[in-house]
């Protein structure tokens, strides 16, 4: 019995609903016993001289027939008293399992969903009926599952994105090589080069991916010292401009060269500065332009790198920085799809130097924004 109240909430809220009127039933027996007699005596004192229990000494045969009438009194007070408690203890049962039920219910139906969820069907969901704190609790649980659901259908997309993006390069290279040993295909430099560049695409995306995964678990440290923003975009701009001459596309910047230095790991600001720039350079069409800006704004530094690209419909603009997330799901990382690791990367950069960072488009088409802040004080 103890180990099923321990067990079931239910069981606890019932025997504490009759805890409490037991306690109640007894605490009023206690009373009465004590204000009986003493309420007997006050009111059989107003009949007139000699009625009272203390009174008429004398008189042995008066005395008896108030002592018996007394206990009769008193055994009518008790009788109706224990029916009166036998009454309340029937109600408190029925009012007891009517409300730890109402109460339990919600939370049964939060742990049958929970097992289904464990079990793989992220689509489970239960009703919020109130709005205390059990209706919170289940509106919580909601979040939490569609958030579960999100996760698991990015995590199917990841699986089918990476199969198919190591599929194109292995299978590229697994035809030079077929064609090198059929002797279909001259062994030259050029073949060579091509089975290099999808080798180093396979390379490229085993890196992104031991790095996502080394930043979402934190498993790096920081190396806190004064950066100067000025310089770290230069050294950026310098590192890509090839990359943006391939497609004749400008890059350029305008920072302000009085900017004070910020705190922050130099060699991680500068990867944030590196997959923003990269993702306007590769998004951005031939001919077109990527600036870099910077501005002090109270105690931030708010960096901006624009471009005249392909633009980010608004609906995806808040999504844009989730691991794996393509605006276009059909292009891959050969046509300029990438596969959303940079930009989450930079996201959690920027937040583990205490900034903020966001996504900015008037639709597609109309360029993008990305801009991102960081304290000027730690």
């Amino acid at each position: 019995m103890i180990a099923i109240i321990q067990r079931k909430l239910g069981a606890k809220l019932f025997v504490a609903f009759l805890t409490v009127v037991l306690i109640g039933a007894v605490v009023l027996m206690i009373a009465i016993q004590f204000t009986v007699p003493t309420a007997f005596n006050r009111h059989m004192s107003g009949l007139g001289p000699g009625m009272g229990m203390g009174q008429g000494a004398g008189q042995a045969g008066g005395q008896g027939m108030m002592q018996g009438f007394y206990g009769d009194f008193r055994s009518g007070v008790n009788e109706a008293l224990g029916v009166a408690a036998l009454g309340a203890v029937i109600v408190a049962v029925g009012v007891s399992l009517a409300f730890s039920r109402r109460i339990v219910a919600p939370l049964r139906d939060m742990t049958s969903a929970s097992r289904r969820i464990a079990e793989g069907n992220y689509n489970e969901r239960v009703a919020v009926k109130s709005a205390d704190e059990l209706g919170q609790l289940a509106d919580s649980f909601n979040q939490m599952a569609e958030r579960l659901e999100q996760v698991e259908t990015r995590r199917r997309q990841l699986i089918g994105d990476v199969s198919h993006e190591l599929r194109t390069p292995l299978t590229a290279i697994k035809g030079s090589m077929e064609g090198l040993m059929d002797g279909v295909l001259s062994a030259d430099a050029e073949t060579y080069q091509q089975i290099h560049a999808e080798a180093d695409r396979l390379s490229r995306l085993v890196d992104d991916l031991q790095e996502l995964s080394r930043v979402e678990a934190h498993a790096y440290s920081l190396e806190i010292q004064e950066v100067n923003l000025s310089a770290l975009v230069l050294t950026t701009i310098r590192r890509l401009t090839p990359n943006a001459r391939a497609k004749n596309i400008s890059l350029t910047s305008t920072v302000p060269g009085n900017l004070p230095s910020i705190p922050g790991d130099e060699d991680r600001l500068e990867q944030v500065l590196t997959n923003l720039t990269a993702n306007g350079i590769q998004y951005t069409p031939e001919g077109g332009e990527v600036v870099i800006s910077a501005e002090q704004k109270k105690g931030d530094i708010q960096i901006t790198v624009s471009d005249t690209g392909v633009g980010i419909p608004p609906e995806h603009l808040t999504d844009i920085f989730t691991r794996f997330y393509r605006v276009d799901k059909s292009r891959s990382r050969a046509s300029g799809g990438g596969s959303g690791i940079g930009l989450t990367i930079a996201r959690l950069l920027v937040e583990a130097h205490g900034g903020r960072i966001w996504a900015e488009s008037e639709g597609e088409g109309k360029g993008s924004r990305f801009v991102f802040t960081l304290p000027i004080k730690k």
